[in-house]
């Protein structure tokens, strides 16, 4: 084991040690849960850098500054991106009720809520950071803030490690630098070319879980007075002409398009087959999991069932009466017309038309308001036993810097706690075995 590190998880601005067994590149989740289990049960030194001034921002601003920690259930089925497979086993190595007393052993309790959600008894994102900061000191993890690491070169069987604050020889080599989502809080995806120069292969990345933005025109347009409205849809990403995925979830319309959990699940795919000259394009139900023959056939009870109902008081009796107004206004019908008196083919119009919304999509919102990245390091690239680098000996890879990303609820973290946990346990082994 090297001597010499400064053993504190409270960010010392000491110097840094001229070595140790294991530099970790990113104090995020993944990092920190890397660190915690590497110093489990070994005596190896483990140096933690992070390149901002107070690091695990993207655990502070996380879930409305709540922190969705993980979900009661999660399966390689809430993951895009990488093989299942390689998911699947990765995640059977740290599950859900692990995770739960891991953190409830560091005085944390979870609360369930909706969909499944844990978060946080106290409400309080700073709680979680504070628990992995707790754990990783009690340890024994020397963490060092504003040390940005610039490169990573091998020496021999050694790593040298290049940063802002001086250089460290390391036996093994962590990469936790997560993507390029929220900028704000240090991701910049400068984990990619470190990960590309020691011989991995990076999947071209897109923004994920973002809103989207939507044209100024066609029907499209009715966002612009539709701003702060929720309601339930489904979301249709037409791909070459086929239906690619289809989400339900809600939508919130907001001033420049639309947002929502449903919207951002949905980006990635529409990002992926833009960033791939792939024809796209999205569409939504506003009747989720019914068919248009179904849906005409309700409105034809209705006339007769409630002969005097207007159009707009059918409609709106499924979906919100501004979202009614809007489509009907949209589609130049009186909403003031008796459903009894529309003709068959206006009828099966609207209802054409309520099945399959069309939203002229832009763009995403981009990295400053996505909270995940989509692509990364190639995930056969990495061996899902211990999280090691197939390309380069003595280098893990966890987070988000793989080419996996998970969908709204808690996911992301259960991946961060997964691959930290499988890496950390694998490198005390390691080190223990030299």
């Amino acid at each position: 084991m090297y001597a010499g590190s400064v053993r504190s998880a409270r960010a010392s601005l000491f110097p840094l040690p001229a070595a140790c067994d294991v530099a970790i590149v990113g104090a995020g989740a993944a990092g920190l849960m890397t660190a915690i289990h590497a110093r489990t049960g070994a005596h190896a030194d483990v140096l933690l850098l992070d390149g901002a001034r107070a690091p695990g921002a993207k655990i502070l601003v996380s879930g409305g500054s709540r922190c969705n920690v993980t979900n009661t259930v999660v399966t390689e089925r809430d993951y895009w991106g990488g093989r299942r497979t390689i998911v699947r086993r990765i995640l059977r190595a740290f599950p859900i009720a692990d995770t739960v007393t891991f953190f409830d052993a560091r005085g944390l309790a979870l609360r369930e809520e909706g969909d499944g959600k844990l978060f946080p008894a106290s409400n309080r994102s700073r709680d979680v950071l504070d628990a992995l900061l707790r754990a990783a000191d009690e340890a024994g993890v020397a963490l060092h803030a504003s040390a940005r690491v610039h490169a990573v070169t091998r020496e021999g069987p050694s790593f040298r490690v290049e940063t802002s604050r001086g250089s460290v020889a390391a036996r093994f080599v962590v990469l936790a630098t997560g993507g390029l989502s929220l900028p704000k809080t240090g991701s910049d995806g400068g984990g990619y070319e470190i990960a590309r120069s020691l011989g991995h292969t990076i999947v071209p990345a897109t923004p994920g879980l973002a809103p989207l933005v939507l044209a100024e025109a066609g029907l499209s347009a009715i966002h612009r007075d539709l701003a702060g409205v929720s309601h339930e849809v489904e979301l249709s990403i037409w791909i070459d002409g086929a239906v690619g995925v289809t989400l339900t979830g809600a939508l919130l319309w907001t001033h420049f398009g639309i947002s929502g959990p449903v919207v951002l699940n949905a980006s990635r795919h529409w990002a992926r087959a833009t960033l791939d000259g792939r024809a796209v394009r999205v569409t939504a139900s506003f009747y989720p999991g019914r068919s248009f023959d179904r849906i005409d056939e309700q409105w034809v009870d209705r006339a007769r069932i409630r002969p005097t109902a207007t159009i707009r008081s059918t409609l709106a009796s499924d979906v919100p009466a501004a979202v009614a107004d809007a489509v009907l206004k949209s589609l130049s019908f009186d909403a003031n017309q008796v459903l009894a008196t529309l003709s068959r083919d206006d009828r099966r119009r609207l209802v054409h038309a309520l099945i399959g919304w069309p939203f002229a999509v832009r763009d995403t919102r981009g990295y400053n308001y996505a909270e995940v990245t989509a692509g990364g390091v190639e995930l056969t690239e990495i061996d899902p036993a211990s999280m090691a680098s197939r390309a380069c000996p003595g280098l893990f890879l966890v987070g988000e810097i793989l080419d996996i990303d998970g969908r709204l609820g808690g996911f992301n973290f259960q991946w961060a706690w997964a691959t930290g946990k499988v890496a950390g346990t694998a490198i005390t082994l390691a080190v223990s075995a030299q």
